[in-house]
């Protein structure tokens, strides 16, 4: 678990999108009652990425302060599917494939959080034991012009795509979670406020005060453009390897570097606000990610790991040291990063190479260019698009 403290201005300040209510939570923070704090997560993977941390480290906040975390395995809701920002309905998870990615979960939720300390619930509990009578009157909470509501569903309704029966019901069983753990306070994503939003009324329904929300910022991936995802290929893992973790963590583009040191780094706020001031470009914003990306494999892996992960990284990208592990490609005098790219295949044409630069994810001796027309300069040069696609350029 990660040596640190948090204070009460980092959970009200760090990562935070939206709070509902807000006066409501500052009331019940002053009480000083002891606060029920779910977080629900449905085990649809055995492997978590920085994206997901982001309210592992709200909950942190919440768990130093002396609340109480509790942890809902939606062991019954995986198997269904958050229909959260899709546009089809999501495949049907085994209960052996939920066991086993319930495991590898909290071994992951373990570097952040204090798992001692942590009530940990399963949905199935509730969900298959009360029968098709708790179901209907589950089900009398919302309408379906509510439940259609939705961003999602609305688009996927004018696309005449199909919305399954239990897609709409998604949003009420996991409100109906709140009803059960008796939350005061509800921890998610942005993208979650639906979702978030349906527990507060389904609550109400049941005669319960209705929880206050944190809604968290979305991560971006390393392209710098999409939301923190698998599917799009610009996550970081927890369980990559520390050179990996490091690697990749170095490719994320000079505008995200504040949101990643305030939503997933431990990294004390007085330095984060003194960063936030800083104009981060050029040499500081590779100072800054040498010591993100060290902060971030020292959460996962250690701080020795953290330091020979950095130490290669200087090594290879830096010193240029250890060429036989990189390709070696050739260019001419006036070789322009845009040929290159070309002539390397990172590229199909000039033009997928022009909006590579575009999008931010192309780097020459670690400097991202944001010009077609930069030359190579007149040395062995490292040139690199994300973080696997890497080639040593000789200017002959």
């Amino acid at each position: 678990m990660a040596n640190v403290k948090f204070t009460k201005r980092d959970l009200l300040t760090r990562g935070v999108a939206e709070i509902i209510e807000e006066e409501s939570f500052n009331k019940r923070l002053k009480s000083g009652k002891k606060l029920r704090i779910k977080f629900g997560i449905d085990p649809t993977g055995p492997n978590i990425h920085l994206g997901h941390t982001v309210p592992l480290w709200k909950l942190r906040q919440f768990q130093d302060l002396g609340h109480k975390i509790v942890l809902v395995i939606g062991d019954f809701t995986a198997t269904i599917g958050d229909p959260s920002g899709r546009s089809e309905e999501r495949k049907v998870l085994s209960v052996k494939e939920v066991k086993e990615n319930k495991k590898r979960y909290v071994e992951q939720v373990g570097k952040i959080l204090d798992i001692k300390k942590i009530e940990i619930l399963h949905n199935s509990e509730w969900h298959k034991k009360e029968g098709l009578e708790a179901m209907l009157q589950l089900a009398r909470t919302a309408t379906v012009q509510q439940l259609t509501e939705r961003a999602d569903f609305t688009e996927r309704i004018a696309k005449k795509s199909g919305i399954s029966a239990i897609e709409l019901l998604y949003p009420l069983l996991q409100a109906y979670d709140s009803v059960r753990v008796r939350a005061d306070v509800e921890v998610g994503g942005i993208d979650q406020k639906f979702n978030l939003l349906m527990g507060r009324q389904v609550q109400k329904r049941y005669g319960q005060k209705e929880q206050d929300i944190f809604m968290l910022l979305l991560l971006k991936g390393t392209d710098g453009v999409k939301k923190m995802s698998k599917s799009m290929d610009n996550y970081i893992a927890l369980l990559d390897e520390p050179g990996e973790m490091f690697g990749k963590t170095m490719t994320i583009t000079d505008g995200e570097i504040v949101e990643y040191f305030e939503c997933v780094t431990p990294l004390p706020l007085d330095e984060l606000e003194k960063i936030k001031k800083e104009k981060i470009t050029g040499k500081r914003a590779r100072d800054l990610k040498l010591q993100l990306a060290e902060l971030v494999v020292s959460v996962y892996w250690g701080k020795n790991e953290a330091k020979k992960a950095r130490d290669n990284f200087l090594k290879v990208f830096r010193e240029q040291k250890n060429p036989k592990d990189i390709s070696e490609i050739e260019a001419g005098k006036n070789s322009s990063v845009v040929d290159v790219l070309v002539k390397a295949g990172f590229a199909s044409s000039k033009t997928e190479a022009r909006r590579l630069v575009d999008q931010g994810g192309v780097y020459l001796d670690d400097i991202k260019i944001g010009d077609y027309a930069k030359k190579i300069p007149l040395k062995r040069s490292i040139l690199r698009v994300g973080r696997r696609k890497i080639i040593k350029v000789v200017v002959k």
